[in-house]
């Protein structure tokens, strides 16, 4: 019998029957990576990470694919990951996965010189106000959201000068938990935000999201729209570096950037563990996808 790999998934996508456009692409995706790893003796299948009685050590692998109710249930989650330590095939690496469930990642990526959109944490229970944040930065403009999110949760825009609007919200969400803060990178609105998708450590597709009118969230949810993109020289030399970043490449990956002023890319994000990977947009990734799997296997 084939080797069967988990394609860890939450409760919503695991067997669905109301399939919506935003689930078809899910299923649509997970089709794409299925019948790569069947073409090399492997089996797939989605699993809720939260089913109870699912004897996890029963799959050669588990890959962490679309679990995305993850940072509505952290604690959940981070029981589930701990659980799986023994596992010696999670992908990513439980290691890499831990760094980078939580956005603090970003100053490390600064650290080793790379180029992030500037950041300055407010840590849970700190008394720091948005303001002085803003200050810090010395931007009139920007966004905050929680260092542990996904899906553009509480996440704000701060217009210039009105931050004090901001301000009780913010203090409400420190209480509770860490956030970031980050100049609002107007690009964003006239160019889109840039992903740049990578397999084993190599770029393999880009794309550009671009959020609707009179919004600046880029995902679909929010009603952003996504397009074909060609990554230009410095989006893929980012990309390889910030895969390369923690040592061995992760097998699976994506990076966002964004433009500042001047023009240069910087990283908003590095997903590295549940991210949305566009397959349906360039299927041969799903092929390098497999290909990585297959060789954690060995």
């Amino acid at each position: 019998m084939a080797a069967e790999i988990a394609l860890v998934t939450t409760r919503r996508y695991e067997s669905p029957t109301d399939i919506t456009p935003y689930i078809a692409n899910i299923l649509e995706e997970d089709r794409l990576l299925t019948e790569a790893l069947a073409q090399r003796g492997l089996r797939a299948r989605r699993v809720d990470w939260s089913r109870e009685g699912v004897d996890w050590g029963a799959f050669a692998a588990i890959v962490l694919r679309t679990p995305w109710d993850y940072f509505d249930r952290f604690e959940a989650f981070s029981a589930w990951l701990d659980a799986r330590a023994d596992h010696p095939r999670l992908i990513n690496d439980l290691g890499t996965l831990r760094w980078n469930i939580d956005k603090h990642y970003l100053a490390d990526l600064e650290a080793a010189g790379l180029p992030i959109v500037p950041t300055v944490f407010v840590e849970r229970g700190e008394t720091r106000t948005l303001a002085e944040a803003m200050d810090a930065l010395g931007t009139e403009a920007a966004v905050f959201k929680p260092t542990v999110s996904g899906g553009a949760k509480d996440t704000y825009r701060v217009r210039a000068g009105a931050a004090s609007q901001h301000e009780e919200r913010f203090a409400a969400l420190t209480s509770q938990m860490a956030m970031m803060v980050q100049p609002f990178m107007e690009s964003v609105l006239e160019r889109g935000e840039v992903t740049v998708v990578a397999m084993g450590g190599q770029p393999t597709h880009g794309l550009v999201k671009r959020a609707k009118a009179g919004d600046f969230r880029v995902q679909d949810d929010h009603g952003g729209t996504l397009h074909e993109h060609d990554p230009e020289d410095d989006e893929l030399a980012i990309t390889t570096a910030a895969m390369a970043a923690r040592g061995p490449a992760p097998v699976y990956g994506r990076v966002d950037l964004v433009r500042d002023e001047q023009g240069a890319a910087r990283i908003m994000e590095v997903e590295l563990i549940e991210p949305e990977l566009w397959l349906r947009m360039h299927p041969p990734a799903a092929q390098a996808f497999a290909d990585g799997i297959a060789a954690a296997l060995d």
